[in-house]
């Protein structure tokens, strides 16, 4: 894989991601958030098990024990942003869990030894202020919700982290399978123990649950963990953030539960705007990047033409 199918890979895991944001909160009236989380990542788990057995003979210990640290930081995200949503607003939620497009370079630097270049910074930068218009600006009353959802923010950018690092050493695709895996179990575990109640099951529930586990789980967290291989932790969750954008788009399009479709605002406009502009500006001097010498197989660590002067 090169690094120009690596960027659209995680384009379309990001459109398949927006996609389900319509999709998932129709379906939330009938059943309980971690029921649905297991049975999302019970079937991802089983697809990517049926698929890829013949590679699980491979597996050994230090796999097993990345995948499960892995699969703590992304269940870390998912749980404690469906948990800080019980205290604080949508537009709270998504702008803080954004925020982990920021934390990503900062991290990278200190953990990874990996300093993004200046058009991925400004990249950042543009991408940051979109999605402060697209969640409609921020109320300022921070308070446990939020907090809760900035841990979030700091799970999704460790998992970033540990799996540009991890699928240096490991197959991907195992890894994939072992945090989805870690996952489900995860969830049931909270379902089964906290919050077990009986739920309909319904056309709408089925079409929710088809999507997102076998495009959105199976099939998008196995191609991120490829797609990683072959860019940096930076500039695949700048391209990660046009997620909202698309989430936006299948608002307009998709009716929620009782047939109404979003409205598009200037606000939304701008900001889908400013992280599509941004994800273009990290693409400056792509084609006058280079590798540099001593890196890890499939690693991608762009140097700016004022850099390789240096």
């Amino acid at each position: 894989m090169t690094k120009t199918k690596a960027d659209i890979s995680l384009l379309l895991i990001s459109i398949i991601w927006g996609s389900s944001f319509a999709l998932v909160k129709n379906v939330l009236d009938y059943i309980p958030s971690f029921a649905y989380i297991s049975l999302r990542f019970i079937i991802a788990s089983a697809v990517l098990v049926i698929m890829f057995r013949k590679r699980l003979g491979s597996m050994n210990r230090k796999t097993f024990l990345y995948g499960f640290i892995l699969s703590l930081m992304l269940f870390g995200g998912v749980a404690l942003q469906i948990v800080g949503l019980y205290y604080t607003t949508a537009s709270n939620s998504a702008f803080i869990t954004g925020l982990s497009v920021v934390m990503v370079p900062v991290i990278s630097v200190y953990a990874l030894k990996k300093k993004p270049g200046l058009n991925s910074i400004i990249g950042v930068i543009m991408a940051f202020a979109g999605l402060f218009f697209l969640s409609g600006g921020l109320s300022f009353t921070f308070n446990i919700g939020d907090f809760l959802t900035l841990l979030c923010a700091i799970c999704f950018a460790l998992q970033m982290i540990f799996l540009d690092k991890f699928t240096g050493e490991q197959d991907p695709m195992l890894l994939s399978i072992l945090q989805i895996s870690f996952i489900a179990v995860f969830s049931t575990g909270i379902w089964v123990g906290f919050e077990f109640k009986p739920f309909t099951i319904n056309m709408a529930l089925i079409v929710a649950l088809i999507i997102t586990a076998v495009f959105g789980s199976a099939l998008a967290y196995s191609i991120q963990a490829v797609a990683q291989k072959y860019t940096t932790p930076t500039h695949a969750a700048l391209i990660l953030t046009a997620e909202p954008v698309f989430g936006a788009i299948f608002a307009l399009i998709i009716p929620d539960a009782q047939g109404n479709v979003e409205i598009l605002t200037i606000k939304k406009v701008v900001g889908c705007a400013l992280i599509l502009l941004g994800m273009l500006i990290s693409e400056v001097n792509v084609g006058k990047s280079t590798l540099k010498s001593g890196t890890k197989s499939g690693e991608y660590i762009a140097i700016s033409e004022a850099d390789a002067r240096e």
